[in-house]
């Protein structure tokens, strides 16, 4: 007799646990090699589980809703066939132990027993107890571990400032008026994680905005110039984005500084420069592929990394490593013809900028024979920082250096 253990893999760096959404499979249906078997869903993105081999799932260690590590048994698959033969031939209602004594069904925490979207360790819920802290209020006291969880020392240093009996900052919602002809819609669950995510981002960084004006003549009529061969060749659209993130890559390596992320009273320099860039959904919501180490990718490099995230993006197919680890972000409000606008930053991260639509005005031009007045392609681009750690020297200097990249764009290079 020969089984298999399905188990929880490894989904990103960050990423230590995940929760069981669906399965797809019952005890007792066959799988074939390669379909999924269940689907998980973590902080970041969903997924499906595919097993590795074929045969029949004879034991669901885990249910819908339950919180699994990394790397713990979540299913059991028999590739011949023989225990569920021999279950039913006996009629008993549990495999033979002795068959699988080596699976050990671990504890996890249940989602109902940690609602919210943090998980918090039972250390944590102990002292919020002692507290009289709920769980909401936990949500609402700000973390410094990974993905924002909230540690021992966050909980202890929020504790030691506060003032007797006092709870964490709440904002309570305004009544709403529903009428009989209004039609209440629940959240999916990445619209929830969206707006905590930003909620939480608000809460934690003090936001500022600086703009700048930017003349994209020279991009645009490089890109104009090629993207019908570009097509026709690699079958792939030319866009303004690797272009941007090209750019937004050289300024950072100009202005390190602004690549930061704040740790209590830590600033943490992040060596790699990780570029998230702000993809649209079909159902408008918005998910965050981040391009690794983009000043090490030559034009064409990002062309087709940022085609490919996009793509995926778009159809749920990404991994959760590829929406980790950025460092800086870039949204594209230009794509629904916005001119501007002020984003909220992704925490960790401690900016991101917003370019805006590209449209054709008339621009006085210094000339060395005096001014003159000349259509250009003009676009408006925003850098939002946190004023914790970017103040707005370091700001318009990073604008400036931004807009020296894109104004002064090789339109020579090779695609």
């Amino acid at each position: 007799m020969a089984i298999f253990e399905i188990v929880m893999p490894k989904l990103g760096e960050s990423i230590i646990e995940a929760t069981i959404s669906k399965w797809l499979k019952n005890e007792g249906d066959n799988v074939d090699e390669d379909e999924p078997v269940l689907e998980i869903a973590t902080d970041k993105v969903d997924s499906e589980i595919p097993s590795p081999v074929s045969g029949i799932l004879i034991k669901r260690i885990f249910q819908e809703g339950d919180i699994v590590e990394i790397g713990k048994v979540i299913a059991i698959i028999d590739m011949g066939g023989e225990l569920l033969k021999k279950k039913e031939a006996t009629k008993t209602a549990e495999i033979p132990s002795a068959t699988i004594h080596f699976i050990e069904e671990t504890p996890v925490v249940s989602s109902r027993e940690n609602s919210g979207s943090r998980f918090y360790s039972p250390l944590i819920k102990s002292i919020a107890k002692q507290e009289n802290l709920s769980l909401k209020d936990l949500e609402l006291i700000p973390g410094t571990g990974k993905d924002e969880r909230l540690t021992k020392q966050d909980l202890l240093n929020w504790l030691q400032h506060r003032k007797p009996d006092e709870k964490p900052v709440t904002v309570d919602n305004p009544a709403v008026f529903v009428s009989g002809e209004d039609e209440i819609i629940e959240m999916e669950r990445i619209r929830q994680l969206i707006a905590q995510h930003m909620v939480r981002s608000v809460q934690t960084s003090p936001h500022v905005t600086s703009f700048i004006e930017v003349d994209m003549t020279k991009v645009a009529s490089w890109r104009e110039q090629h993207k019908k061969s570009f097509l026709e060749r690699e079958n792939i659209r030319l866009t303004f984005t690797p272009v941007f993130i090209d750019a937004i890559a050289r300024a950072v390596r100009d202005f390190p500084t602004v690549n930061v992320s704040v740790n209590g009273t830590k600033i943490i320099l992040h060596k790699n420069i990780n570029v998230g860039m702000a993809v649209s959904l079909p159902n408008y919501n918005l998910i965050v592929p981040v391009i690794k180490n983009a000043d090490q990718k030559s034009i064409v490099g990002l062309v087709k990394n940022v085609t490919d995230l996009a793509n995926r993006a778009r159809n749920s197919k990404l991994l959760p490593d590829e929406i980790s680890g950025g460092t800086i972000s870039l949204t594209n409000l230009g794509s629904f013809g916005t001119i501007m606008g002020t984003p909220i930053i992704n925490q960790p991260q401690t900016a991101i900028v917003a370019v805006g639509s590209i449209k054709k005005r008339p621009v006085v031009i210094e000339t060395p024979q005096g001014d003159t007045i000349a259509i250009r392609q003009m676009m408006f681009a925003s850098l939002s920082y946190d004023h914790r750690v970017i103040d707005g020297a370091l700001a318009g200097l990073f604008l400036n250096r931004l807009a020296f990249y894109l104004e002064n764009f090789d339109t020579n290079q090779n695609l």
